[in-house]
C-alpha cells in the first residue's frame, strides 16, 4: 500500500502544479484540511473513497487518471520491471496479471 500511496500522493501533487493551484487552493475546493492534503501529496496515506472523485474533478481528470503513473518512468524502465515481475512470478500470480492487463485493455 506504500508504493500506492506514494505514486498517488505524486500524481495529485503533479496535477495539481499543472492546473497551478497551492494545496491551500485545492484544499479548499474538495472541502479538505491543508494539512490533510499535504499527508495525501507526501504518500503518508491515501483518500478517502468519497475525496477521489472530488480530488479528480478539481483537478479536471477522470478518476482514473489520478491512478496513471506509467508517466513517471520511461518506456523501456516499465518494461523492464514488468518483465522482472513476469519472471518472478507463479502461475496463480500470471493468470491475475494476464486477466488485469485483458480488462484494462483497449480495443
Amino acid at each position: 500500500m506504500a508504493i500506492l500511496s506514494k505514486f498517488l500522493g505524486q500524481r495529485i501533487k503533479d496535477l495539481r502544479k499543472r492546473n497551478k493551484l497551492t494545496q491551500a487552493q485545492l484544499a479548499e475546493i474538495i472541502g479538505m484540511e491543508t494539512t490533510n492534503l499535504c499527508k495525501l501529496e507526501n504518500g503518508g496515506q491515501l483518500p478517502k473513497e468519497e475525496n477521489i472523485e472530488k480530488i479528480a474533478k478539481a483537478l479536471n481528470v477522470n478518476i482514473k487518471d489520478l491512478f496513471d503513473f506509467g508517466y513517471m518512468k520511461s518506456s523501456q524502465t516499465l518494461k523492464e520491471e514488468l518483465i522482472e515481475i513476469i519472471e518472478n512470478s507463479s502461475r496463480i500470480d500470471l493468470e491475475l496479471y494476464y486477466k488485469l492487463i485483458m480488462a484494462t485493455k483497449e480495443c
